[in-house]
């Protein structure tokens, strides 16, 4: 049997921690953001964690 791929697009919009969590960007702050916040837009700067479902996908498609 041969071994899976590393789904690069995905592998290029997350990381995976030490512990084995998935990091990924907020969405909503590619364009227009004049009309949020300041407050919203410094949010969507920092990143998050993907669900505990959505993580186990993710570690499946990366091979990690």
């Amino acid at each position: 049997m041969s071994k899976q791929k590393t789904h690069k697009g995905l592998a290029k919009r997350v990381k995976v921690t030490g512990r084995g969590k998935v990091k990924r960007k907020r969405a909503g702050a590619g364009h227009l953001m004049s009309s949020k916040s300041g407050n919203r837009c410094r949010n969507l700067r920092k990143a998050t964690g993907a669900s505990a479902a959505m993580t186990k996908k993710i570690r499946e498609a990366l091979g990690a």
